[in-house]
This record gives C-alpha cells, sequence and structure tokens, in this order.
C-alpha cells in the first residue's frame, strides 16, 4: 500500500506535489494552532470554574459557621459533602438534601482526608460514577470542620468540543481551498517551466543530424519570477551554445567535403599526368629514343609536384592533431638570420621581383623550430610573387614590439579583394580560381603558414588594399607562448 502511494506521488506534477506538500505543512500548522487554543480555551475555563468554586465556598463556610447548613447558599447540580474531622479521620455529617451528595463519596471523603492533612485547600478533577466529569474542592470552615464542594465540568467540555469541531471544520475549509487555489496559482506560477519543457520536446523533434539544422525555437516570456527568469536565461544561452555548435559543426563538415573533393582533384591532376607521361614513356622507349629522358623528367617532376601536396597535408593533419603529436623541433634561432636565407633565396629564384630586407643591427632570438619558420617565409615570399605581376616591389622588415617578434612581407601588388581576406587561409582557396594550378599552387601554402605560426603559439595577420599587402607574422619572444596558443587568426582591414 505504501510503495503504490509512493508511485502514485512519484507520477503527480510538480505542481500537484507542490500543492500537497503545502497542504501537509499547513495541517501540521493547524493540528499545532488547534492544540495551543484548546488547551488555552481549557486551562482558561478551568480557571475560572476554580475562581467561582472558591467564591461559593466562603459564603457556604459563612453560612456553615454560622447556621450549620447551607440553606440558600447552594448551586444547580453541584454536589456538597460537610466533614468533621477528628484525630485526622473525616467523618460525613448528614446532608440536609439526598442531592447534595453523588451515588459514591469516595472521592470526596479522599480529598477531605488530604485537606486536613495538608491545611491547605486542595483541587482535583475526577469522574464521579453516574455524574460526569467534576471539579472538586476542599476548604476548611472552622478547625475540625471540612467542606468539599464539586461544579460539574460538562460545561467546559460542552465549550471545547464545540471549540474542537469549529477548529477543524474551519481547517479543513482552509486546507481545502489552500490545496486547491494553490496548486492553481504553483501551476501558473510553473507555466513558464512547462513552456521551457515544450520547447525542449520541439527541439527533440528537430533532425539534428542534418547539416544545416539549426534551433530556432527559444523559451519566450517574462512570468515567474526573477529564478525562473534566471533559468530562462541559462536555457536559451544553452539554446544558443547548441545552435552555434550546430553552425560550426555544419561549416566544418562543409570544409571537409570541400577539402576532401579539392584534394581529390588536386590529386587526380598529378596522377593522370603522371600515367600520361608514363605511357608516353613506354612509347618513347620503344619507338622514339631520343623523347625518352624528356618524358622520364616530366614524370619526375609530376611526381614531386604530388609529393609537395602529399607533403603540405601531411603536415597540415600534424598540426591539428598537435595536442598528440607536435610536428615541432624548437630551439633557440636568429630570426633575423632566417629573413637573411629565405631574401637570398627569393632573390635567386625570383629575380624579377625586386625585394627590400629592413631588420635591426641586432639579433633577435626566438625559440622556434628553424626549418618550419623558414617553410612559412618561403610561403608568404611566393605567395608575393605569384600574385602580383613581374616588377613588383616586395619588402620584408624585421621588428621587436609589445614582447613580440613581427615579420612583414609586403608587396605592391593589386591587392586581396575584400571578400577573399577571410578566406585565404583556408585550405585549397585560391583569390583567382581561373589560375593555372602551375603559377598558382596548390592552395596550401597560406594554410600551411597559418598553422605553423599557430603552432609556435602565434598569427598572421593580413592587411590588404590596392598597392598594399601586408602579411604580419608575429611571434611570441617568451615560452609563454609555446606551444600552439593560438590567437586571432587574421585581421582584415
Amino acid at each position: 500500500m505504501i510503495a503504490r502511494l509512493r508511485r502514485a506521488y512519484r507520477g503527480m506534477r510538480l505542481g500537484t506535489r507542490l500543492a500537497l506538500g503545502l497542504g501537509a505543512l499547513s495541517l501540521v500548522v493547524f493540528a499545532v494552532v488547534g492544540t495551543a487554543l484548546t488547551t488555552y480555551m481549557r486551562d482558561y475555563l478551568s480557571a475560572q470554574l476554580d475562581t467561582q468554586l472558591a467564591q461559593a465556598q466562603i459564603a457556604q463556610s459563612k453560612s456553615i459557621a454560622d447556621y450549620g447548613t447551607l440553606s440558600g447558599k447552594k448551586y444547580y447540580s453541584w454536589f456538597y459533602a460537610v466533614y468533621d474531622v477528628s484525630d485526622g479521620r473525616p467523618e460525613l455529617r448528614r446532608s440536609e438534601d439526598p442531592a447534595d451528595l453523588p451515588e459514591d463519596v469516595d472521592d470526596f471523603t479522599a480529598l477531605a482526608s488530604a485537606q486536613s492533612a495538608a491545611h491547605t485547600e486542595l483541587l482535583r478533577t475526577e469522574h464521579l460514577s453516574g455524574a460526569g466529569t467534576y471539579r472538586l474542592r476542599a476548604c476548611q470552615v472552622e478547625p475540625g470542620v471540612i467542606l468539599v464542594s464539586a461544579a460539574p465540568m460538562e460545561d467546559i467540555e460542552d465549550t471545547v468540543g464545540q471549540l474542537i469541531t469549529i477548529q477543524v471544520v474551519t481547517f479543513a475549509l482552509a486546507l481545502l481551498a489552500l490545496v486547491v487555489f494553490g496548486r492553481r496559482m504553483l501551476r501558473r506560477g510553473l507555466k513558464p517551466l512547462s513552456d521551457m519543457a515544450s520547447t525542449a520536446h520541439g527541439i527533440a523533434s528537430h533532425d539534428l543530424t542534418e547539416s544545416a539544422a539549426r534551433l530556432s525555437l527559444r523559451a519566450d516570456g517574462r512570468d515567474g519570477g526573477p529564478e525562473v527568469d534566471e533559468l530562462r536565461t541559462a536555457f536559451n544561452t544553452m539554446l544558443e551554445h547548441i545552435d552555434d555548435s550546430l553552425a560550426v559543426r555544419a561549416q566544418a563538415e562543409q570544409r571537409l567535403r570541400r577539402f576532401v573533393a579539392d584534394a581529390s582533384h588536386e590529386l587526380r591532376t598529378p596522377l593522370m599526368s603522371v600515367r600520361g607521361y608514363a605511357d608516353l614513356f613506354q612509347y618513347a622507349a620503344a619507338n622514339a629514343p631520343e623523347e625518352r629522358d624528356r618524358h622520364l623528367a616530366r614524370l619526375r617532376a609530376e611526381a614531386a609536384r604530388m609529393g609537395i601536396l602529399l607533403d603540405d597535408l601531411l603536415l597540415l593533419a600534424r598540426l591539428d592533431a598537435a595536442e598528440v603529436e607536435a610536428p615541432l623541433r624548437l630551439e633557440d634561432a636568429d630570426l633575423v638570420e632566417l629573413v637573411q636565407h629565405a631574401a637570398d633565396a627569393f632573390r635567386a629564384s625570383r629575380p624579377d621581383h625586386p625585394l627590400t630586407v629592413t631588420t635591426g643591427t641586432e639579433a633577435v632570438k626566438v625559440r622556434l623550430d628553424p626549418q618550419r619558420v623558414r617553410q612559412v617565409l618561403d610561403n608568404l615570399l611566393a605567395n608575393a610573387a605569384v600574385h602580383t605581376p613581374p616588377g613588383t616591389p616586395v619588402s620584408v622588415e624585421v621588428v621587436v614590439a609589445s614582447g613580440a617578434a613581427l615579420v612583414r612581407i609586403t608587396d605592391a601588388g593589386p591587392g586581396i579583394p575584400p571578400e577573399d581576406q577571410e578566406r585565404v587561409f583556408d585550405r585549397f582557396y585560391r583569390v583567382d580560381e581561373g589560375r593555372s594550378r602551375d603559377r598558382g599552387g596548390s592552395g596550401l601554402g597560406l594554410a600551411v603558414a597559418q598553422s605553423l605560426v599557430r603552432a609556435h603559439g602565434g598569427r598572421i595577420e593580413l592587411n590588404s588594399e590596392p598597392g598594399a599587402t601586408v602579411f604580419t607574422v608575429r611571434l611570441p619572444l617568451d615560452e609563454a607562448g609555446l606551444p600552439g596558443v593560438p590567437g586571432p587568426e587574421r585581421t582584415a582591414v
């Protein structure tokens, strides 16, 4: 039975359970208040009866002392007994009226005996056989004479019973009203929670497996007080976070699909070239030996190009998993020296682009991977040469500012359109989609440079406008920025 009640209670709605709990608490409060009030009323009425007994016995004692009788000093339904005491033994006098004594006077005699020994007025409540509950009082009329009077307590019991009845009825009605109206008020107060539950159910009905899935539902309203408003705010904040996470996931999936498609396309081109040159090499070996070396060179060039592409993809994968396997070999190196070496290589391979290098007179010691930072510099310089016409000047500057070493690579080319500046670091992205792969590269150079700089705890900033495109490599001078604590990825202007 108890287990069934527990299951039924657990199955109730929160508003009903709160209303029942409030009702149970109110019932306890009503019981305490009713008990205290009833006890006080009973004691108050009993005290009044004791006072009435004392006042009546004063007049009765005087009548007994003067006339030896209680004539004219009696109350309806009261009992009276007069005892003569000798040697501590009370003897009952013959009553003037048989109705003055109850059927059993043992309680009267016992009280008279106790009073003679105590020599003071005594009060007791006794149940007299055939008469009911009475309040007994014994007092000394004169030496050797004791009066015992008994007043009925029926009126007190009736008054207390009526008071209890009124209390029970009143408290029951108040409890019923409290439960009924309290439940309605609680349901109204908890309605915002029900609305949030409905919102949650609505979200559960959404298909979140779709890549473009978004959560447009929010918990609205301003009812419920500060606590519910705080919960609603936290609930909506959580939904915003989930919605943003879904958007990021959708973008990541789109980038992954685009990356796979672009990687497949980029690999397909050299593979087709390798296959074609292999067939030509086989044909030349059999029919035109003088063409064999040329086809073999082209075959090797395509294989090398495919190897570079695969190396870049492998490096990006390792950088993405830097928390598992850091692809850096850090050591203290001179950044100025690395820039000078990169500049010399650029001048040798790109003589059609004049290069200016500006560095201080002192070395700039930075803890880095020299090979990877050199790769970053080569990629940025190559990017400046590939995307600008011949004769465009390029400059490199090394400065130290705000606890970081800065390398600024600037070209005076046409600049990067604003709509492309946010995507130039994406993998396989080209500003000019029509540019040939032989001239424009695979589209991984800037992505590799960005990932390598981030792995060093730095960032690459981009500022571009017609006539001036500046890539700024920012590397931390202290070890606190290592490894791989990325700052903002780029600043586009």
